[in-house]
Order: C-alpha cells, then structure tokens, then sequence
C-alpha cells in the first residue's frame, strides 16, 4: 500500500514496481485518513505486507498515523518514505515502529532492495540518514530519543499520572483546562501505544521516559 498525497511520485513508484513480479501495489491513497479508513471497510482482505508512508500528508501526518496503522494492520511492516532527513524524525519514525526509512531521493533499486529487506524481516535505512538514528541512540539517553517523541507538556503530565493524580487534579497541579489535559492524555497514549494509564506508566519506565525503578 502506497500512502503519498503527491500523484506524480505515486505514479513512480507504481511504475517502478510494475516489473517486480514478487511486488505489487495494491491501492494507493493521498492521505492517512483515507488509508485507515479502508481497512474498516474490507478489513484483512486487502492487508498489505508493506505500508510506504509519507510523512508529509494533509491532514493526519505519517509520525501522527504511524501507530494507528500498526493497530490496524500489526502484520504490515511500515517504511517511511520522505524527503525530511530530519533527526527528530527519522528517530520518531523508528520509535513508533517503521521498520525502514528511505529519502525519496532514493533510487528504484534502492526502494526494491528495501522492501525486500523489511519483507524478510529486517530494516532498512537510508545510507544518509542511519548515521543520525546511530549517533542519536549512542549519545543521548534514551530519555532524550524519547523526548523527541513526547512533548515536554506529556512528559509532565505523565509523570502526575505516575503520582496517582487524575485528570481533574492535573488540572489543577497545572493550571490548565481539563480538555487540554484530555487532550495530552490521548495523545501520550497513542504515541506510547497503551490504553490507559498504569500502562503508560509501565511503557515510560520499559522505554526510559523514566529512571529505572529501584
């Protein structure tokens, strides 16, 4: 499946992979949202074994649309597929579960050779971008690749959430609107792929958002 909201560069890679006889697209849309949506009405029919996704989409971006692809299709692999060479992004993307990122300046062969890898089980990175994820995850903590992914505002709540406190009492800690806590709560959520607090509280120690429990 092929999500790109740029017609011209989705032709390519139609194209590209039509000689592929192990390859085929099976649909193609121009934003996340409409992606998702499919899978609602066919359901595993059309379950792809890779998902190229753009980051830059309107609407709902690839980072934001990553975990919900991973819900909805958890046998699909992800490669990201963008012009953003970007550090924050690159190691977002990889945080949330793609398994290859390739610049669109790659060549066809490049883009085959990585679906190839990721289809048996491997990753597959853009040579100009594997040395950003490298050098972000040899020096920096993990709390500040982790960071990248959740704001400073999440991280705080977070860690009230860690304390007991509930949304109401959040609000009050902060000073600010219960919907703008829901709102933070959703969101950590999501990027931390749990249903509820006590879980998120369990992910933020697995993934060092917190120090280790002594």
């Amino acid at each position: 499946m092929l999500v790109e909201d740029n017609c011209e560069y989705r032709d390519v890679i139609q194209f590209a992979l039509e000689d592929e006889p192990q390859m085929e697209v099976l649909d193609q849309y121009n934003t996340a949202e409409m992606a998702l949506g499919s899978f609602r009405e066919a359901g595993a029919e059309i379950a792809p074994d890779i998902i190229l996704l753009d980051l830059r989409l309107p609407g709902m971006s690839g980072i934001q649309a990553l975990p919900y692809f991973r819900e909805k299709v958890p046998s699909a692999k992800i490669i990201i597929l963008s012009q953003s060479d970007s550090e924050t992004d690159v190691v977002q993307a990889i945080t949330l579960g793609a398994a290859g990122y390739l610049l669109k300046s790659s060549s066809v062969q490049q883009l085959k050779e990585s679906i190839r890898s990721v289809s048996n089980g491997g990753a597959s990175l853009d040579p100009t971008v594997a040395s950003y994820l490298v050098n972000a995850l040899k020096s920096k903590p993990s709390t500040s690749v982790m960071e990248q992914l959740l704001t400073h505002r999440e991280v705080e709540i977070l860690e009230l959430l860690a304390d007991g406190l509930s949304k109401k009492e959040i609000c009050d800690r902060l000073g600010i609107k219960y919907p703008t806590v829901d709102s933070h709560v959703r969101h950590i959520y999501e990027k931390l792929d749990v249903k509820n607090a006590p879980a998120a509280v369990r992910r933020a120690y697995q993934v060092g958002i917190f120090p280790p429990e002594s």
